[in-house]
């Protein structure tokens, strides 16, 4: 150890100015043993700085260095773990706690003796030793190796003391004056000592020379004090006189801090009595005008409105503390108590009466818009009640309840006349829906020229009528429903849309208008959330009270003022979705093809509603009513499917154009003019898909079950007829369709031909037959003649059966036999006797190819040419 000590003295602490006073061998406790050495240093400079160091041995060779360096003032315990047993762990707190165990415990021990004792007398400052035995913490420890560095070194540097400047200068001239100093000591020491024992008798001697000037010192001494003792006493005579001065300043002063504090209370008092005169005064005139203000004229309501304001700024005032608990402050609280609940009383029973008597004038007006399809104009009602809306506002800040049941009220009295104006309407909308068509009469309507027979009396009975004649209409709509399409006139349904749009176009301004007119008259924002409640703080709709919540005793909405305006209009207008249905009804029973037209009005007006405001009222109920009117449309698709699926053809005449073929050709016109530029053009083209897939099957179905006519004829004319209907609409989602049309009417133009021109030449078609079968079974074309059922006799024979006269002959039953076939409607007769022509030709060129291929040089022909099938072509075709 004293090897290592003094190699880290030579190698790491004298380079720095620094000497190695104790060294301990440690390892980190816990951890893979490596071990280093804690050196406790001092510096050789003043001041004397003490620290803490860690040394270990370099990785890459035998030498030493310094890791780490901590200052013993920052060291704040040292813990020896164990007090009694011996134990080489310990821990040193610093920034943090390093814990070590060294490798021995007496060099441990040893370690944190120097500690102690570099701290006691170089830093001064409390370290707490704990788990240390008190032998280690006195100022004397065992002699050892480490003990002889901490104690003998640090003893010489305490008693070592430095000479200043001065001193050494007066050394250097003493040893000048005596030159032998150096060479002979004990001469010096008592030349130094005989000049000492002169310089004491001096002093004494001058002492008891000055003894007499001390005498004369005391006596001035003495009279000064005797001056100090009556100055004393005048100073008392003068402190008892001004105690009573003292006392009459304290109590002005005393005085003058009670009138500031009077003065400063007073000030307080008139800005608290103007505060409260200034914001709690209500003007007579604001109180007149709450309590007799006139509610029926502009210039009233105008000051009852200022005034309602004027009470609300009175009672809202922010009161400072000790406000409440002033008497006067209570009684005008509780008189503008009093007039608010004066006031609003007042106010609400004037704004029923003002409901009740519009309800009565608007019904007084009902008569003359009866007869025509128009709704009655609410506006100069919406614009009397408009005058009040501040203080529907006022009201609703104030008195909640009453706002609450002015607007039931307002529910209530408007809904029973909107649903007598809309029944009324609606009544008027379905007898102009009637009135030009035999149906009309079933309904018990009358009148072809939009004017109703009656009065609004009339239209009621007639309701009653017809909700009590509803059995024995039933299988009448029914009987309507299944008639066809192509029966109507198209001016009654061209009339139809009209009405139904004039319907909606009534209806939506109506709405509107209303929903603007209940936004600000009670104060309700439609584009302005408010923030909710919790649920079971709340109150649902139940016969038109509308939801509400309490939080600390206000009543606000649940979600939003928009879905207040919302509820208010569905209490209103409860009657329009289902007055709308009905309607919807009563035209697809009418004609089902009306669910065309209703399908578009009604998805633009929805289109319409939703680009306004989607959650509205109108936007929600119209979104309503077009699930019904999608729906019809679904059946009437469903209904044409069904009828397809179910169509039946006569055994004993010939098929023609099938009638559901027609009707599609009708269906796809009048869409197509219906849904011209429309929103919802996807709705049609997924009808136009199921519909063609329907008309495809049946008419193979209709073809595979006919017995008059034969399936191509059916297939032919059929699919002809698409193909021409879906060429001329050019209906671009149908496309494949109408190419897979036109293929199968070519196909079965094709196989109706080749199958008839197999009659007229039946021999010559078997004879030719049997010679392609042979050339088919290897035998070489001229060698056929050598066969003796097809040598040149038997070709001869066969020819001489169809001479030119039984060709024509054969052409002439044929084209009859076409004729009965094929239907007038589709006109395909020429059509069909071209294509048979051409195919005759053909075959009259593979027979004259067979003859020349088979027969060389036999000189036999045909006994007619292609000029003579022309012509007997023309003369047919011409003759009929």
């Amino acid at each position: 150890m004293t090897a290592i000590k003094h190699a880290l003295q030579r190698d790491i602490f004298t380079p720095n100015d620094e000497r190695l006073l104790s060294i301990v061998n440690v390892c980190k406790a816990g951890k893979k043993k490596r071990n280093c050495f804690l050196c406790a240093t001092v510096t050789t400079e003043r001041p004397v700085q003490v620290n803490v160091v860690k040394v270990k041995k370099s990785d890459k060779g035998d030498f030493y260095k310094r890791q780490t360096a901590w200052a013993l003032r920052d060291l704040a315990v040292v813990d020896a773990k164990d007090a009694v047993k011996e134990n080489p762990e310990f821990d040193l707190h610093f920034d943090k706690v390093y814990k070590w165990v060294a490798s021995s415990a007496v060099e441990k021990n040893t370690f944190i003796s120097c500690i102690w004792k570099l701290n006691q007398r170089y830093l001064r400052k409390k370290i707490d030793f704990i788990n240390v035995s008190s032998q280690l913490l006195e100022e004397s420890v065992p002699s050892g190796e480490n003990q002889s560095v901490a104690g003998g070194d640090e003893e010489a540097v305490d008693e070592y003391q430095e000479l200043n400047a001065r001193e050494e200068q007066d050394i250097e001239i003493m040893m000048e004056g005596c030159e032998y100093a150096i060479a002979n000591a004990e001469a010096f020491a008592e030349k130094l000592s005989r000049e000492l024992q002169v310089l004491d008798g001096a002093n004494i001697q001058s002492i008891m020379a000055s003894e007499k000037q001390v005498n004369i010192l005391m006596k001035l001494l003495d009279e000064a004090l005797k001056e100090v003792d009556q100055i004393e006493i005048k100073l008392s005579s003068y402190e008892e006189m001004l105690q009573s001065v003292k006392e009459q300043m304290d109590q002005i002063s005393e005085s003058n801090h009670l009138i500031h504090l009077s003065y400063t209370n007073n000030v307080k008092l008139l800005s608290e009595i103007e505060f409260l005169v200034n914001h709690m005064d209500l003007a007579k005139g604001h109180i007149k005008a709450l309590q007799e203000g006139d509610l029926t004229s502009s210039r009233g309501i105008e000051a009852c409105t200022n005034a309602a304001d004027a009470l609300l700024q009175c009672m809202n005032v922010a009161l400072r503390p000790g406000h409440d608990m002033l008497h006067a402050v209570k009684q005008q609280q509780q008189r503008f108590s009093d007039l608010r609940e004066q006031f609003a009383r007042r106010l609400a029973s004037h704004l029923n009466s003002v409901f009740v008597q519009q309800g009565h004038d608007q019904s007084s007006t009902l008569a003359q818009h009866s007869v025509e399809l128009t709704l009655p104009n609410h506006h100069p009602f919406h614009r009397d009640l408009l005058r009040y809306a501040k203080l529907m506002e006022w009201l609703k800040n104030t008195d909640y309840g009453k706002y609450e049941g002015l607007t039931k009220n307002y529910m209530d009295y408007l809904s029973r006349l909107y649903e007598r104006e809309i029944k009324d309407f609606f009544e008027v909308a379905k007898i102009k829906m009637t009135g030009t068509t035999k149906e009309g009469k079933k309904f018990g309507l009358h009148g072809s020229s939009g004017k109703l027979t009656g009065s609004t009396s009339s239209l009621n009975k007639l309701s009653v009528q017809s909700s009590g004649n509803r059995r024995s209409q039933s299988s009448s709509l029914l009987d309507m429903g299944n008639m066809s399409a192509s029966d109507l006139d198209v001016a009654d349904r061209t009339k139809f849309d009209k009405i139904f749009e004039q319907v909606l176009s009534e209806l939506e301004p109506l709405c509107l208008a209303e929903q603007d007119f209940i936004s600000k008259f009670f104060k309700l924002q439609q584009h302005q959330n408010i923030s909710g409640t919790t649920a079971n703080e709340t109150e649902e709709i139940d016969g038109g009270n509308l939801s509400r919540s309490y939080i600390s005793g206000a009543p606000q909405t649940i979600s939003s003022e928009k879905d207040m305006i919302r509820q208010m209009m569905t209490k209103i207008f409860r009657c329009i979705e289902p007055e709308l249905n009905n309607l919807i009804a009563l035209g697809d029973k009418i004609d089902s093809f009306n669910s065309l037209y209703m399908l578009v009005k009604m998805s633009h007006h929805v289109w319409t509603a939703q680009n306004v405001d989607p959650a509205s009222f109108l936007s929600t109920t119209l979104g309503n009513v077009l699930v019904t009117v999608k729906r019809n449309f679904d059946k009437c698709i469903s209904n044409q499917m069904k009828q397809m699926d179910e169509v039946k053809i006569s055994k004993k005449s010939k098929v023609g154009i099938l009638p559901f073929v027609a009707e599609f050709e009708e269906f796809a016109a009048l869409a197509e003019s219906i849904f011209k530029n429309a929103e919802r053009r996807g709705d049609l083209d997924k009808a136009y898909t199921k519909l063609i897939r329907a008309v495809f099957i049946s008419v193979e179905k209709v073809a595979n079950e006919s017995q008059k006519t034969p399936r191509d004829v059916v297939m032919m004319e059929n699919f002809h007829h698409i193909f021409a209907t879906l060429s001329r609409l050019k209906i671009s989602c149908l496309e494949a369709e109408k190419k897979e049309a036109k293929l199968k009417y070519t196909e079965h133009l094709q196989s109706y031909v080749v199958y008839s021109l197999g009659q007229p030449l039946e021999k010559l078609n078997h004879f030719f037959e049997g010679v392609e079968a042979r050339v088919a079974q290897g035998i070489r074309e001229e060698e056929v003649s050598y066969q003796l059922a097809f040598n040149k006799q038997e070709l001869r024979k066969v020819i001489k059966e169809y001479p030119g006269k039984e060709v024509k002959k054969g052409l002439d039953n044929l084209y009859k036999k076409v004729d009965k076939h094929l239907c007038e409607e589709e006109n395909l007769l020429q059509v069909v006797w071209h294509s048979m022509q051409d195919e005759f030709i053909r075959q009259y060129k593979h027979f004259e190819g067979l003859i020349a291929r088979c027969y060389p040089g036999s000189g036999i022909t045909m006994e007619f040419t292609i000029q003579d099938i022309l012509d007997y072509c023309s003369s047919i075709a011409q003759s009929h």
